[in-house]
């Protein structure tokens, strides 16, 4: 385990030793202009393409900075991590090669795609273990077997060689162009990327405002700022993985607290959004915590205007079965799909007078759940319609009330919307 007390504080100087370490290891990933962004917000907007590392995000760099970094004792005893994602794989392919034992604790529900990726990384370094139904489960486990048996504890974020090895990426972006740099937009997670560019900039860049970008269902860094101490948050919404933590990194809280110039919490629909605005516009694949930092970028448009703009695109670590929910959370963010409980009245004909005398040209049926049980007047149907324009949905409710359809409005009823998204 890590014995670093909360005063420690990165220096310029160790995160450069980092980047010569890792050097032969991570990608000095693109910053390039995104035409597309930079015509919509009248900026220069520039994407810094984390998601092209070998792992296809920017973990490597503070897993092997780490490792790397142990006593031969340390090493003979192997490492140990625990993750369902990307800090994973950059362990796994650091020990693969570093040649030294790992073992990773993943929670049951990891989709096997992930397993199977972390598995290729490490190749024979590494032992899989499944523990527990999530990563409270895995981490538990995981830090037991370091007890018990002497190993290094590989943590995600809190911890001074991983804040060193993410820092690298601050320093390549100032490398990479020659222009002042106003606004840098990164994703916060545990805080390790954001601790370690952060204090790069505040180095080298200081009039750059480096601004945290949460989602909206884990403010954990954003609710610790506010409270001027580090706070659990009890219930997260974990849709964005790999930045959705209860509780920031110790270090890692002291560290942005005193170098970041925001923290901006952004909706996990607006993620979505973003993440199928990327595939189909650009032809990028992106992981939710990958798409948060250019989905903030709508709630800082007057600010940045005018302004040289860097976006960390931090992952690209997308499961592809996700692609239904992804989609369904945009369109709700978007305001143009709704589920209803509707009274049909259980007579011949019923459905056919919604579809045509109700449902707008544009509108579409998306979910329809009914079945007869009783001899009532009106049977309870559970539907879902996807409209065109946010502006179609109150003269839709106002078509389902005059004709006495209209039963409940679900969206905003969170406790029975759950069962449906």
């Amino acid at each position: 385990m890590s014995k670093e007390s909360n005063t420690y504080f990165p220096s310029l100087n160790n995160i450069k030793l980092a980047a010569d370490t890792i050097k032969n290891v991570s990608a000095v990933t693109p910053l390039g202009v995104s035409l597309r962004y930079s015509e919509f917000f009248d900026a220069n907007i520039l994407l810094k393409r984390e998601d092209l590392q070998q792992v296809r995000s920017y973990k490597i760099r503070g897993a092997y900075n780490k490792i790397s970094s142990l006593t031969s004792e340390e090493s003979q005893k192997g490492v140990v991590c625990a993750s369902a994602g990307n800090h994973a794989q950059g362990v796994a392919l650091s020990c693969k090669l570093l040649k030294i034992k790992g073992t990773i604790y993943m929670p049951s529900p990891t989709p096997n795609q992930k397993i199977e990726q972390v598995k290729m990384f490490g190749g024979d370094y590494i032992e899989i273990k499944i523990e527990g139904d999530t990563f409270d489960d895995a981490n538990h486990a995981a830090v037991q077997e370091c007890t018990a048996l002497g190993k290094m504890f590989i943590h995600p974020f809190n911890d001074g060689k991983v804040i060193e090895g993410q820092g690298t990426v601050g320093l390549e972006v100032l490398e990479q162009t020659t222009a002042p740099i106003d606004y840098v937009f990164v994703a916060v997670g545990g805080g390790g990327l954001a601790s370690g560019l952060s204090t790069v900039f505040k180095a080298l860049s200081p009039n750059t405002k480096v601004i945290g970008v949460e989602p909206e269902g884990a403010p954990s860094m954003s609710t610790s700022i506010k409270n001027n101490i580090n706070t659990e948050i009890e219930h997260i919404e974990k849709f964005v993985d790999g930045a959705a933590v209860k509780r920031v990194g110790d270090l890692n809280f002291s560290i942005c607290k005193q170098n970041l110039h925001a923290m901006i919490t952004v909706p996990e629909g607006k993620v979505c959004q973003t993440i199928l605005e990327l595939y189909n516009k650009d032809a990028i694949v992106v992981e939710p915590a990958g798409a948060l930092s250019i989905a903030a970028l709508d709630f800082y448009a007057e600010e940045i205007k005018g302004k040289n703009v860097v976006c960390v695109v931090s992952g690209s670590n997308n499961d592809i079965t996700r692609t239904a929910e992804i989609k369904e959370r945009a369109l709700l963010y978007a305001n143009l799909k709704h589920y209803f409980i509707l009274k049909f009245p259980q007579r011949a004909g019923a459905l056919k007078e919604f579809v045509v005398d109700i449902l707008g040209p544009n509108d579409d049926i998306t979910h329809f759940e009914y079945t007869k049980k009783t001899n009532r007047e009106n049977g309870a149907a559970v539907v879902g319609i996807q409209i065109k324009s946010s502006e179609d949905l109150e003269p839709l409710i106002a078509k389902m009330k005059a004709r006495k359809f209209f039963g409940d409005y679900l969206n905003d009823k969170p406790d029975l919307f759950q069962f449906l998204v």
